[in-house]
């Protein structure tokens, strides 16, 4: 194999487990499909293209050190989690703020969010949240070859890592995106798609907050 990746058989384990990891549905999962259903197909792949480049961050955080900081200082690690659920909440109260229309989901108007916006929304989402980088730091080195640079192959595991999320993520975007106007129909107008949205966020961003130290799901 290139010096910056393990063996073959290693790299084999490393994609079979990352494509089990990638398909379980988390919070990462669950903020794109939320997107994809209130705003469509546009907002959903930005949303992984967002959370894509925050994972990419962690990664590489995990691999400069940035796990280690985490694990020995309480505060830094709790100061990141809390910013990252404070944001998730202030994403549900800001779509609680918006005025109701009486447009259906699939309207073209609900696509009207910048797609930059809900990208930006989608890296921060992702980049604070310290859990993240912990995970790296455990998940990255059991792949890892001792007897060549080790940062190189975490910083491209990392890589390969995010990018078969991307993908996964992606048919989970497609899919919601798809199914939203059907959804749209059954439930009406777009001011209960709404409060759902809101609740989603705001309940993604408790949970965030509330749920323990070192323990990771995507």
């Amino acid at each position: 194999m290139l010096g910056f990746l393990p063996d073959q058989s290693s790299m084999i384990a490393f994609v079979i487990a990352s494509v089990v990891l990638a398909v379980t549905p988390g919070p990462a999962v669950f903020y794109i499909v939320t997107r994809s259903l209130s705003q469509g197909r546009r907002a959903g792949l930005a949303s992984v293209a967002g959370v894509g480049l925050g994972n990419l961050g962690n990664s590489i955080g995990a691999s400069v050190g940035l796990a280690a900081l985490f694990a020995i200082s309480t505060l830094a690690f709790y100061v990141v989690k809390y910013a990252g659920a404070a944001y998730l909440i202030y994403l549900g109260v800001k779509a609680l703020r918006k005025p109701a229309t009486t447009e259906a989901l699939d309207s073209p108007q609900l696509g009207s969010s910048r797609p930059r916006k809900i990208f930006r929304d989608g890296f921060l989402v992702a980049l604070l949240n310290p859990k993240t980088t912990l995970f790296f730091s455990a998940f990255l080195p059991q792949f890892i070859d001792p007897h060549s640079s080790t940062i190189a192959q975490n910083i491209a595991l990392g890589v390969a890592f995010v990018l078969i999320a991307s993908v996964t993520d992606t048919m989970y975007a497609l899919t919601a995106s798809t199914i939203a106007p059907a959804i749209a129909r059954a439930r009406g107008r777009w001011s209960v798609g709404r409060y759902l949205t809101a609740s989603a966020f705001i309940g993604l961003g408790v949970f965030t907050a509330a749920s323990g130290g070192a323990r990771h799901t995507k």
